[in-house]
């Protein structure tokens, strides 16, 4: 059975729409996870058309933790820990463009990183280097059928477009927005970064659905975005993407074609035998493929 992990933003906490659940705590998650701190909530675990679902509200359940803070490393952990082999983020966005309105979707191709001090990598102070290739960060196959799904439904979609993701918890000022959208950005959010970054550490193909509640800030004719608007919009649009996530259960590509899937061949340059059991150890998840394709190239030069 496929499993493939999913991210739920600002209005989505939960998936009613999977059967068998099981909610999974800190403590039934393996010491690699534990490692990294506290995911943001239990991984919702269920099945859904066939395909196993891990779900994780990455603002926890009542929309507890602001996006600078959130455990991002914990949370790529404990899904890659518990097996997912593809990852569908969702994400609360403003709009950028004219023509993209409050209650769109924007399925992401691109990103920018206007983020500050967020951790950005796995691979720190362990003794072990990995360089990945990031220039495509969303995975094209997983992200056709996200957008192909999205069109079934009857929502107003947009394919692709480049996600600006800031700092927060403050919306941006009007001459930001404007910045923004001289640098080509379709949309503005707080949280894709770095967790696409460390979704292609984890090998995970990543595809990004963002919900266009408000238009930012960057045209003087409208009103400033805030809290409560986003909110109502979320609230319209929470039953829509349910209904998208589950159509397009039913058409994922196969995770072992994605690049993103070994990208960490090319990418460490640390050899094997150089590398600690603290980061072993700690990066156990995401380093085990790479070891075991490293050991059997070495059984097989012999």
């Amino acid at each position: 059975m496929r499993t493939i992990g999913i991210i739920g933003g600002s209005g989505l906490y939960d998936a009613p729409w999977i059967q068998e659940v099981r909610r999974i705590g800190l403590e039934e998650l393996p010491p690699s996870v534990q490692a990294w701190g506290t995911p943001s909530d239990e991984v919702v675990e269920g099945v859904c058309d066939g395909v196993r679902v891990l779900f994780l509200p990455r603002h926890g359940r009542g929309h507890r933790i602001p996006p600078h803070r959130i455990p991002v490393r914990a949370n790529l952990m404990a899904l890659k820990a518990l097996g997912a082999e593809q990852l569908i983020s969702i994400s609360a966005v403003g709009s950028l463009e004219e023509d993209v309105h409050p209650g769109d979707f924007v399925v992401v191709d691109q990103l920018i990183d206007r983020t500050i001090d967020r951790p950005r990598t796995f691979f720190e102070n362990l003794g072990v280097v990995a360089h990945v290739a990031f220039a495509e960060p969303v995975d094209a196959a997983l992200s056709e059928a996200i957008y192909l799904a999205a069109r079934e439904v009857g929502v107003r979609v947009h394919k692709g477009g480049t996600y600006v993701c800031i700092d927060g918890p403050q919306f941006s000022t009007r001459a930001e927005s404007r910045l923004y959208r001289s640098w080509g950005g379709r949309v503005v959010g707080m949280t894709a970064l770095p967790e696409a970054r460390l979704a292609r550490e984890c090998e995970l193909p990543y595809a990004l659905l963002a919900l266009v509640t408000d238009r930012d800030a960057g045209d003087e004719t409208n009103e400033a975005v805030s809290a409560n608007a986003v909110l109502e919009i979320l609230r319209k649009q929470v039953i829509d993407v349910q209904n998208i996530i589950r159509k397009a259960l039913g058409s994922l590509p196969d995770p072992r074609l994605s690049p993103a899937s070994t990208a960490l061949d090319a990418a460490i340059l640390t050899p094997p035998s150089a590398i600690g059991e603290e980061a072993k150890a700690k990066l156990g998840p995401v380093l085990q493929r790479w070891l075991e394709e490293k050991a059997r190239r070495v059984v097989g030069e012999h």
